[in-house]
């Protein structure tokens, strides 16, 4: 631990624009793992379909399509508005 001390003491004297940006890169990788934000992130595109609707002609019996873009079909989003 005093060694390792001792090595990034010495290398910050001599080096430090790469130590400094060795530092931003640690925190760049480590970051999204303990950022609450990846877990948000992760809902909304749980949320987002793959594939968007498309036109399609209404034969009467399509229960499953909305009869227009604004019709409530589909999951429940209220929680993106209670973050």
């Amino acid at each position: 631990s005093a060694g390792i001390g001792a090595f990034l003491r010495n290398a910050w004297n001599k080096e430090p624009v790469i130590m400094a940006s060795c530092g931003i890169g640690l925190v760049g990788a480590i970051l999204p793992f303990i950022s609450p934000l990846t877990k948000y992130t992760a809902m909304l595109n749980a949320a987002v379909p793959y594939n968007y609707p498309v036109p399609v002609r209404d034969d009467g019996n399509m229960p499953d399509i909305p009869a227009h873009p604004r019709e409530p079909k589909g999951r429940n989003l209220d929680w993106i508005k209670n973050l």
